[in-house]
């Protein structure tokens, strides 16, 4: 009896109390304390103040119910033990009652000791094999990371959840959806234009700096344009060109009639008659309108000819003339060094950034609208293609089989990792909060099944051998 009156404090009264007591004491003074670097992982998760002190107050109250109990158990047995003792002796059923709380009491002390030494070293003795949470608290940690590992992120169960989950076929329904697809394409702006307005503007200018104007100024021009130029006249491309020059100086010719005529009659010699220099501006300007438009109507005049041919020379000459090499490369530093381009970095970014963001917050800009469209249409090729299905399934299984072959072990590390950096006294105080009122029935179905074990040991031994 005095053993008992020993530990039950330390199980449900006064540690349990003060603790609660002190509680918001020793939290400030723990806040006021702690280096404002402290790991934050640290701390063990847990529920609200009030929550967490509602939990206090339930498993004090389920302790004291329980040691109650033991305490009666104590009584009982040792006032039938009085009894017994005194002249005369007792009843035979105060043997029976006398039994079953000395066995229910000894059921419950065992249980006591078994959960207290979950969490702590009963009586503060450090018994082998106790205080398991505080103790093992890092080897807790791997085998639930192990655990977790083996029962939830293993590849097969997960490939077989993703299989029979039929992902693509609820995708393409879910897409198909008018308001889904408006959805995506809100949401898909709205991330679109917070990544943009997260980026520093100076890293942005730097890679348009870096990675566009620098090298668009480190190879030569000369030869790459008279590639390209090569290029395009083979293909044809730069016929077009040449009509569009051809038609402008045709048109251009018709209204310069006056011009023509008094040019002419400037240049002629002042002696010469004035109907004359008439004459001859005019005749002049007939000619030269005859010929523009012979160029024009003739695909293969001699002026356009000389065109072909000149551009021909003018792209041979960009790839391996030194001399028209240098001026283009002179004229590429005058270009890459002038104020517009030393600043076009910022100004690109300033535009495109904008442009983008005006783009994706805007309901009806043509972004938003050509992902609405998108996620239609991939919603009802996928609800319509049974190849597509299977593909997009067979990806899906690929993917989580892929993820959880090489990265479940990442996944399963953050639980021992986390557990490892709490707190070993936090961590048990939080777990006895979160399990102990139901440990506290392991007690009391101790103290119960003891007396009635103890009671039928007793009266079996009383019935065989009547002592």
């Amino acid at each position: 009896m005095g053993k008992h009156r020993a530990v039950e404090p330390e199980a449900t009264g006064e540690d349990t109390h003060t603790q609660v007591e002190n509680a918001p004491t020793a939290t400030a003074t723990d806040a006021s304390t702690a280096p404002a670097n402290r790991d934050d992982f640290s701390k063990v998760p847990g529920p609200s103040p009030q929550v967490e002190a509602q939990r206090r107050r339930t498993l004090r109250n389920h302790k004291a119910f329980v040691t109650a109990l033991l305490i009666v158990a104590a009584v009982i047995f040792l006032g039938c033990s009085w009894w017994q003792s005194q002249e005369g002796g007792a009843p035979t059923w105060v043997g029976y009652v006398r039994a079953a709380s000395e066995a229910g009491m000894i059921g419950g002390l065992a249980d006591w000791f078994a959960v207290t030494a979950l969490f702590r070293h009963p009586l503060g003795i450090p018994i082998p094999h106790t205080a398991l949470i505080r103790e093992k608290k890092d080897s807790v940690g791997e085998a639930l990371s192990d655990f977790v590992g083996e029962n939830f992120l293993n590849a097969a169960l997960i490939t077989d959840k993703v299989s029979q989950a039929n992902i693509p076929e609820k995708l393409g329904g879910w897409l198909s959806q008018p308001t889904n697809a408006e959805k995506v394409a809100r949401e898909a702006g709205r991330l679109t234009a917070n990544a943009i307005r997260a980026l520093d503007p100076k890293d942005a200018e730097m890679l348009i700096q870096t990675q566009l104007i620098d090298k668009l100024a480190q190879p030569e021009w000369g030869p790459p344009l008279g590639k390209l130029l090569e290029g395009l006249i083979e293909d044809g491309k730069v016929e077009p060109v040449v009509n569009e020059l051809i038609d402008w100086g045709h048109k251009k010719v018709l209204t310069m009639e006056d011009s023509v005529v008094t040019l002419i009659d400037e240049r002629m010699p002042t002696w010469a008659p004035r109907f004359a220099r008439s004459l001859v501006g005019e005749r002049v300007y007939k000619e030269l309108v005859s010929w523009v438009t012979d160029v024009k109507n003739d695909e293969n005049h001699e002026a356009r000819q000389a065109i072909r041919r000149g551009l021909r020379n003018f792209a041979a000459d960009l790839q391996t003339d030194p001399e028209l090499i240098e001026r283009v490369e002179s004229l590429k530093s005058d270009i890459m060094g002038s104020t517009p381009v030393q600043g076009a970095a910022e100004a690109i970014w300033a535009k495109v950034s904008e442009a983008i963001i005006d783009q994706a917050e805007t309901t009806d800009s043509m972004l938003r609208e050509k992902i609405v469209e998108l996620c239609l249409r991939w919603g009802t090729n996928i609800q319509e293609d049974p190849e597509l299905r299977e593909s997009l399934d067979n990806r899906i299984q690929g993917a989580a089989r892929f993820l959880a072959e090489n990265y479940a072990s990442e996944v399963t590390n953050i639980i021992s990792e986390t557990i490892e950096r709490w707190d070993a006294d936090e961590a048990s105080d939080k777990i006895e909060l979160m399990v102990g009122k139901d440990l506290q029935y392991i007690r009391l179905n101790g103290t119960i099944v003891g007396a009635i074990a103890g009671l039928v040991i007793y009266t079996v031994n009383h019935l065989l051998f009547g002592v």
